[in-house]
Protein backbone atom coordinates (compact mmCIF):
# COMPACT_ATOMS: atom_id res chain seq x y z
CA UNK A 1 0.00 0.00 0.00
CA UNK A 2 0.67 3.89 -0.98
CA UNK A 3 0.88 6.43 1.40
CA UNK A 4 -1.97 7.83 -0.25
CA UNK A 5 -4.13 4.52 1.16
CA UNK A 6 -3.05 5.68 4.19
CA UNK A 7 -4.01 9.02 4.05
CA UNK A 8 -7.29 8.15 2.48
CA UNK A 9 -7.69 5.37 5.47
CA UNK A 10 -6.87 8.08 7.86
CA UNK A 11 -9.42 10.80 6.47
CA UNK A 12 -12.23 8.04 6.99
CA UNK A 13 -11.00 7.49 10.69
CA UNK A 14 -10.85 11.36 11.50
CA UNK A 15 -14.11 11.57 9.76
CA UNK A 16 -15.49 8.75 12.13
CA UNK A 17 -13.73 10.31 15.19
CA UNK A 18 -16.57 13.30 14.96
CA UNK A 19 -19.48 10.99 14.97
CA UNK A 20 -18.32 10.43 18.94
CA UNK A 21 -19.53 12.73 21.67
CA UNK A 22 -16.90 15.98 22.15
CA UNK A 23 -17.81 16.50 25.88
CA UNK A 24 -16.50 14.04 28.54
CA UNK A 25 -13.49 12.53 29.35
CA UNK A 26 -12.49 10.80 27.10
CA UNK A 27 -10.62 11.57 23.08
CA UNK A 28 -12.57 11.37 20.00
CA UNK A 29 -10.96 8.35 17.85
CA UNK A 30 -11.96 6.47 14.94
CA UNK A 31 -10.20 3.06 13.15
CA UNK A 32 -10.91 1.55 10.07
CA UNK A 33 -9.26 -1.45 9.15
CA UNK A 34 -7.61 -2.49 5.63
CA UNK A 35 -7.04 -5.11 3.98
CA UNK A 36 -3.98 -6.34 1.41
CA UNK A 37 -5.23 -4.61 -1.66
CA UNK A 38 -5.98 -1.27 1.00
CA UNK A 39 -9.65 -1.76 0.90
CA UNK A 40 -11.44 -0.78 4.62
CA UNK A 41 -13.16 -4.00 5.81
CA UNK A 42 -14.26 -2.41 8.57
CA UNK A 43 -15.07 0.73 10.59
CA UNK A 44 -15.67 2.13 14.46
CA UNK A 45 -15.47 4.75 16.77
CA UNK A 46 -15.60 5.78 20.15
CA UNK A 47 -19.24 6.25 21.45
CA UNK A 48 -18.32 7.58 24.84
CA UNK A 49 -17.05 6.78 28.24
CA UNK A 50 -17.36 2.90 28.87
CA UNK A 51 -18.14 1.86 25.42
CA UNK A 52 -15.80 -0.06 23.21
CA UNK A 53 -12.81 2.26 21.77
CA UNK A 54 -12.48 2.87 18.29
CA UNK A 55 -9.86 0.14 17.86
CA UNK A 56 -11.89 -2.64 19.76
CA UNK A 57 -15.17 -1.47 18.12
CA UNK A 58 -13.75 -1.93 14.50
CA UNK A 59 -12.15 -5.42 15.28
CA UNK A 60 -16.10 -6.34 16.39
CA UNK A 61 -17.04 -5.06 13.39
CA UNK A 62 -14.69 -7.12 11.26
CA UNK A 63 -15.39 -9.99 13.32
CA UNK A 64 -19.63 -9.06 12.59
CA UNK A 65 -18.44 -9.42 8.63
CA UNK A 66 -16.99 -12.73 9.06
CA UNK A 67 -13.44 -11.76 8.68
CA UNK A 68 -10.35 -12.21 10.59
CA UNK A 69 -8.12 -9.49 11.87
CA UNK A 70 -5.02 -11.37 10.46
CA UNK A 71 -2.58 -10.23 8.93
CA UNK A 72 -4.54 -6.96 8.22
CA UNK A 73 -3.76 -3.04 8.79
CA UNK A 74 -4.95 -1.04 11.13
CA UNK A 75 -5.84 3.13 10.97
CA UNK A 76 -6.26 4.64 13.76
CA UNK A 77 -6.37 8.62 14.66
CA UNK A 78 -4.95 8.04 17.91
CA UNK A 79 -1.83 6.18 19.51
CA UNK A 80 -3.56 2.93 20.69
CA UNK A 81 -3.83 2.96 24.52
CA UNK A 82 -1.43 1.13 26.49
CA UNK A 83 -3.27 0.65 29.70
CA UNK A 84 -6.46 -0.45 31.49
CA UNK A 85 -9.68 1.74 32.98
CA UNK A 86 -12.80 0.87 32.46
CA UNK A 87 -12.01 -0.87 29.36
CA UNK A 88 -8.69 -2.63 28.53
CA UNK A 89 -5.82 -1.79 26.19
CA UNK A 90 -6.44 -1.24 22.74
CA UNK A 91 -2.99 -2.69 21.56
CA UNK A 92 -2.89 -5.67 23.30
CA UNK A 93 -6.01 -6.54 21.57
CA UNK A 94 -4.68 -5.51 18.37
CA UNK A 95 -2.38 -7.83 18.84
CA UNK A 96 -4.56 -10.61 20.14
CA UNK A 97 -6.16 -10.37 16.74
CA UNK A 98 -3.87 -10.49 14.93
CA UNK A 99 -3.14 -7.20 12.99
CA UNK A 100 0.12 -6.99 11.53
CA UNK A 101 0.52 -3.01 11.06
CA UNK A 102 -1.16 -0.17 13.17
CA UNK A 103 -1.28 3.28 11.32
CA UNK A 104 -1.91 6.26 13.67
CA UNK A 105 -1.59 10.23 13.40
CA UNK A 106 -1.10 11.62 16.66
CA UNK A 107 0.64 9.87 19.48
CA UNK A 108 -0.94 10.03 23.33
CA UNK A 109 0.90 12.26 25.77
CA UNK A 110 -0.27 10.69 28.50
CA UNK A 111 1.80 9.11 31.05
CA UNK A 112 -0.75 5.73 31.70
CA UNK A 113 -2.22 5.61 28.21
CA UNK A 114 0.75 6.47 26.12
CA UNK A 115 3.09 3.55 25.23
CA UNK A 116 1.42 1.78 22.99
CA UNK A 117 3.00 1.80 20.26
CA UNK A 118 5.62 0.71 21.81
CA UNK A 119 4.02 -2.19 22.69
CA UNK A 120 3.32 -3.29 19.30
CA UNK A 121 6.63 -2.87 18.21
CA UNK A 122 7.62 -5.09 20.93
CA UNK A 123 4.98 -7.59 19.79
CA UNK A 124 6.33 -7.76 16.25
CA UNK A 125 3.45 -4.99 14.90
CA UNK A 126 4.49 -2.95 12.35
CA UNK A 127 3.54 0.70 13.35
CA UNK A 128 3.86 3.59 11.19
CA UNK A 129 3.11 7.16 13.13
CA UNK A 130 2.58 10.59 12.01
CA UNK A 131 -0.25 10.24 9.17
CA UNK A 132 -1.88 13.24 8.98
CA UNK A 133 -0.75 14.08 12.12
CA UNK A 134 -0.75 18.11 12.00
CA UNK A 135 -5.08 17.31 10.97
CA UNK A 136 -5.57 15.17 13.62
CA UNK A 137 -3.74 17.22 15.90
CA UNK A 138 -5.88 19.92 15.57
CA UNK A 139 -9.16 17.66 15.43
CA UNK A 140 -8.70 16.50 18.82
CA UNK A 141 -7.01 19.05 20.42
CA UNK A 142 -8.93 19.90 23.59
CA UNK A 143 -8.18 15.90 24.80
CA UNK A 144 -4.72 16.25 23.47
CA UNK A 145 -3.98 19.66 25.57
CA UNK A 146 -5.87 18.55 28.41
CA UNK A 147 -4.06 15.60 28.95
CA UNK A 148 -0.40 16.51 28.12
CA UNK A 149 -1.18 20.03 30.69
CA UNK A 150 -3.27 17.93 33.07
CA UNK A 151 -5.98 20.87 33.68
CA UNK A 152 -9.07 21.01 31.33
CA UNK A 153 -8.70 22.99 27.62
CA UNK A 154 -9.98 26.86 28.10
CA UNK A 155 -11.97 28.06 25.43
CA UNK A 156 -12.53 32.18 26.16
CA UNK A 157 -15.31 33.42 23.88
CA UNK A 158 -16.62 36.27 23.69
CA UNK A 159 -18.97 38.95 21.23
CA UNK A 160 -17.97 42.35 20.50
CA UNK A 161 -18.58 45.17 17.88
CA UNK A 162 -15.71 45.91 15.29
CA UNK A 163 -14.45 48.51 18.01
CA UNK A 164 -13.97 45.71 20.46
CA UNK A 165 -17.10 46.98 22.66
CA UNK A 166 -19.33 44.05 25.04
CA UNK A 167 -21.78 46.46 25.37
CA UNK A 168 -22.93 49.92 25.45
CA UNK A 169 -22.15 52.50 27.91
CA UNK A 170 -25.52 51.79 29.39
CA UNK A 171 -24.32 47.70 29.91
CA UNK A 172 -26.76 46.51 27.44
CA UNK A 173 -25.51 44.23 25.14
CA UNK A 174 -28.56 42.33 23.27
CA UNK A 175 -27.96 41.64 20.63
CA UNK A 176 -24.25 42.31 19.31
CA UNK A 177 -23.88 39.38 17.71
CA UNK A 178 -26.28 37.88 15.12
CA UNK A 179 -28.93 34.79 15.40
CA UNK A 180 -26.73 33.15 13.41
CA UNK A 181 -23.49 33.71 15.88
CA UNK A 182 -26.10 32.90 18.69
CA UNK A 183 -26.75 29.41 16.88
CA UNK A 184 -22.73 28.39 16.47
CA UNK A 185 -22.29 29.48 20.41
CA UNK A 186 -25.48 27.55 21.33
CA UNK A 187 -24.27 24.35 19.58
CA UNK A 188 -20.27 24.95 21.03
CA UNK A 189 -22.06 24.76 24.44
CA UNK A 190 -23.92 21.63 23.92
CA UNK A 191 -20.09 19.64 23.11
CA UNK A 192 -18.36 21.55 26.45
CA UNK A 193 -17.94 20.06 29.51
CA UNK A 194 -18.41 23.51 31.81
CA UNK A 195 -18.98 26.65 31.32
CA UNK A 196 -17.93 29.09 33.26
CA UNK A 197 -18.60 32.97 34.96
CA UNK A 198 -17.76 35.65 37.49
CA UNK A 199 -20.60 36.40 39.95
CA UNK A 200 -20.60 39.87 38.71
CA UNK A 201 -22.20 38.14 34.94
CA UNK A 202 -24.82 36.68 37.36
CA UNK A 203 -25.77 39.48 38.97
CA UNK A 204 -25.65 41.58 36.24
CA UNK A 205 -27.20 39.54 32.96
CA UNK A 206 -29.09 36.48 34.77
CA UNK A 207 -27.68 34.18 32.37
CA UNK A 208 -29.31 30.81 32.20
CA UNK A 209 -26.16 29.33 30.59
CA UNK A 210 -27.53 26.22 28.94
CA UNK A 211 -26.96 25.19 25.77
CA UNK A 212 -30.30 25.75 23.26
CA UNK A 213 -31.22 24.03 19.52
CA UNK A 214 -32.33 27.20 17.12
CA UNK A 215 -36.08 26.28 18.12
CA UNK A 216 -35.56 27.25 21.81
CA UNK A 217 -35.46 23.09 23.50
CA UNK A 218 -32.42 22.18 25.50
CA UNK A 219 -29.47 19.31 23.94
CA UNK A 220 -29.63 16.69 25.24
CA UNK A 221 -26.07 17.39 26.79
CA UNK A 222 -25.57 20.34 29.08
CA UNK A 223 -22.18 21.53 30.25
CA UNK A 224 -21.82 22.17 34.04
CA UNK A 225 -22.28 26.15 35.10
CA UNK A 226 -19.51 27.49 37.18
CA UNK A 227 -19.51 30.33 38.99
CA UNK A 228 -16.63 32.51 40.11
CA UNK A 229 -16.39 34.71 43.18
CA UNK A 230 -17.25 34.66 46.88
CA UNK A 231 -20.43 36.88 46.85
CA UNK A 232 -23.41 35.44 48.12
CA UNK A 233 -26.18 34.90 45.61
CA UNK A 234 -29.35 34.21 45.56
CA UNK A 235 -31.40 30.74 44.35
CA UNK A 236 -33.37 32.71 42.63
CA UNK A 237 -30.81 33.46 39.67
CA UNK A 238 -31.63 31.27 36.19
CA UNK A 239 -28.20 29.69 36.87
CA UNK A 240 -29.57 27.77 39.30
CA UNK A 241 -32.61 26.21 37.48
CA UNK A 242 -33.18 23.08 36.93
CA UNK A 243 -31.81 23.17 33.58
CA UNK A 244 -28.06 22.15 34.05
CA UNK A 245 -26.11 21.26 37.07
CA UNK A 246 -24.18 24.77 38.84
CA UNK A 247 -21.09 24.98 41.00
CA UNK A 248 -19.96 27.89 42.72
CA UNK A 249 -16.13 27.95 43.72
CA UNK A 250 -15.89 30.82 46.22
CA UNK A 251 -12.35 31.67 45.72
CA UNK A 252 -10.39 33.70 42.84
CA UNK A 253 -7.76 30.99 42.33
CA UNK A 254 -8.26 30.22 38.93
CA UNK A 255 -5.68 27.57 39.51
CA UNK A 256 -7.52 25.95 41.63
CA UNK A 257 -10.90 25.82 40.35
CA UNK A 258 -9.24 24.08 37.07
CA UNK A 259 -7.16 21.91 39.09
CA UNK A 260 -10.69 21.11 40.89
CA UNK A 261 -12.46 20.87 37.63
CA UNK A 262 -10.44 18.53 36.21
CA UNK A 263 -10.87 16.32 39.17
CA UNK A 264 -14.74 16.45 38.23
CA UNK A 265 -13.72 15.08 35.00
CA UNK A 266 -13.93 18.22 32.81
CA UNK A 267 -11.79 18.40 29.78
CA UNK A 268 -13.54 21.50 27.86
CA UNK A 269 -14.12 24.21 29.75
CA UNK A 270 -15.28 27.60 28.11
CA UNK A 271 -15.18 31.13 29.83
CA UNK A 272 -17.73 33.52 29.25
CA UNK A 273 -17.51 35.85 31.76
CA UNK A 274 -17.00 39.47 31.36
CA UNK A 275 -13.98 41.33 31.28
CA UNK A 276 -12.60 40.89 34.47
CA UNK A 277 -12.59 37.32 34.00
CA UNK A 278 -11.49 37.17 30.86
CA UNK A 279 -8.74 39.28 31.80
CA UNK A 280 -7.39 36.93 34.74
CA UNK A 281 -7.22 33.89 32.47
CA UNK A 282 -5.15 35.82 29.47
CA UNK A 283 -3.00 37.26 32.23
CA UNK A 284 -2.23 33.74 33.67
CA UNK A 285 -1.36 32.58 29.99
CA UNK A 286 -4.40 29.90 30.58
CA UNK A 287 -6.55 30.67 27.60
CA UNK A 288 -5.69 27.84 24.69
CA UNK A 289 -8.34 29.40 22.44
CA UNK A 290 -10.55 32.34 21.83
CA UNK A 291 -13.55 32.16 20.03
CA UNK A 292 -14.81 35.41 18.61
CA UNK A 293 -17.67 36.80 16.75
CA UNK A 294 -17.55 40.10 15.49
CA UNK A 295 -20.25 42.18 15.02
CA UNK A 296 -20.62 44.85 11.92
CA UNK A 297 -21.21 47.86 14.14
CA UNK A 298 -19.47 50.61 16.67
CA UNK A 299 -20.13 51.35 19.80
CA UNK A 300 -17.59 53.34 21.71
CA UNK A 301 -17.58 53.85 25.26
CA UNK A 302 -15.65 52.26 27.97
CA UNK A 303 -17.05 48.81 28.01
CA UNK A 304 -14.24 46.76 26.65
CA UNK A 305 -14.41 42.97 25.61
CA UNK A 306 -11.11 42.88 27.88
CA UNK A 307 -9.53 45.03 30.36
CA UNK A 308 -6.64 44.96 32.44
CA UNK A 309 -4.38 41.77 31.24
CA UNK A 310 -0.76 43.26 32.20
CA UNK A 311 0.19 44.59 29.07
CA UNK A 312 1.90 47.92 29.37
CA UNK A 313 3.90 48.46 25.45
CA UNK A 314 3.42 46.81 22.43
CA UNK A 315 6.35 44.53 23.56
CA UNK A 316 4.58 43.05 25.65
CA UNK A 317 1.34 42.12 23.87
CA UNK A 318 0.15 38.72 23.93
CA UNK A 319 -0.07 38.23 20.16
CA UNK A 320 -2.27 34.92 18.60
CA UNK A 321 -2.07 33.36 15.40
CA UNK A 322 -5.71 33.59 13.51
CA UNK A 323 -6.65 29.57 13.07
CA UNK A 324 -10.20 29.91 11.27
CA UNK A 325 -11.99 32.95 10.05
CA UNK A 326 -15.09 32.91 8.53
CA UNK A 327 -18.76 34.94 7.45
CA UNK A 328 -21.43 33.85 9.63
CA UNK A 329 -24.29 35.99 9.16
CA UNK A 330 -23.56 39.51 9.32
CA UNK A 331 -20.75 38.51 11.69
CA UNK A 332 -17.11 37.29 11.35
CA UNK A 333 -16.18 34.13 13.12
CA UNK A 334 -12.91 34.28 14.60
CA UNK A 335 -10.88 31.32 16.08
CA UNK A 336 -7.05 31.89 17.16
CA UNK A 337 -4.63 30.76 19.57
CA UNK A 338 -1.29 32.25 21.40
CA UNK A 339 0.86 32.58 18.74
CA UNK A 340 3.61 29.42 18.66
CA UNK A 341 0.80 26.82 19.91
Amino acid sequence: MTNANYEAAMTRALELALLGPAFGVNPQVGAVILNAAGEIVAEGWHQGSGTDHAEVAALKNLIQNGQSAAGLTAVVTLEPCNHTGVTGPCAQALIEAGIARVIYASSDPGDASGGGAETLRNAGVEVIAGVLKNQADDQNRVWLTSAKLGRPYVTLKWASSLDGRSAAADGTSKWISGSESRIDAHRRRSELDAILVGTSTVIKDNPELTARKPDGSLYEHQPLRVVLGETDLGTDYRIFNDDAPTVQYRTHSIHGILAELKARGVKHLMVEGGPKVASAFIKLNLVDEFITYLAPMLIGGPRTSVSEIAVGTMAEAKELSFVEVKPLGQDLFIRSVPKGN
